[in-house]
């Protein structure tokens, strides 16, 4: 399997993607990803560079976001002056559960954000998914704490609290990554 970079083309599979893991999540009892997620922001990610596809030959086994940046209001001043990479909207197509192609995924993305100079991969999950906490946690991110307060329109909990992180090292993942590499995330100087 490789990874490669999206193209504006992979659109339609991203969004596809999307809607066949909320209807897995709803199987589960969770509204995790119930909204559509919108197009046009979908695309202006590929379009920075910041998602992944991975394929085996030409069907797509899974994707994943990996960003520099985190999403306001979720981590301190002291651990945003710290070099992270976040992690987004990891996806493993059904067809292809069961095989931890997510956790290889994971593995790449610590290898990757380790040869970038982060100190650490973050993400921030959905709150009342415990199978997807579990899950992280077994993939070695540490739960930092969960921020419950602010996130919903009605001031109700923030739906994607639950803050994880795991220290970054070069990992060995099995994927052929045919992506250019990451400009560090070191302070100049």
């Amino acid at each position: 399997m490789k990874i490669t970079l999206a193209q504006p083309s992979d659109l339609p599979k991203l969004l596809a993607f999307r809607e066949e893991a909320a209807a897995w999540l709803r199987t589960l009892g969770t509204d995790q990803w119930s909204r559509p997620y919108p197009a046009d922001r979908l695309l202006a990610t590929i379009e920075a560079g910041t998602v992944y596809m991975i394929r085996d030959a030409e069907v797509t086994a899974g994707t994943i976001t990996l960003t520099t940046e985190a999403e306001d209001g979720l981590w301190t001043a002291e651990e945003l002056a710290e070099p992270a990479l976040f992690i987004n909207k990891l996806t493993v197509a059904r067809t292809y559960a069961g095989h931890d192609i997510g956790g290889r995924i994971l593995d790449w993305a610590a290898d990757r954000a380790y040869g970038a100079g982060a100190a650490y991969l973050r993400l921030d999950a959905w709150t009342t998914n415990r199978g997807l906490q579990n899950y992280y946690l077994r993939h070695s991110f540490r739960h930092v704490r969960t921020v419950t307060e602010g996130g919903a329109i009605n001031g109700g909990p923030r739906v994607s609290g639950w803050l994880a992180q795991r220290v970054t090292r070069p990992t060995t993942h099995g994927f052929t990554d045919e992506t250019p590499a990451l400009k560090s995330v070191l302070p100049a100087g």
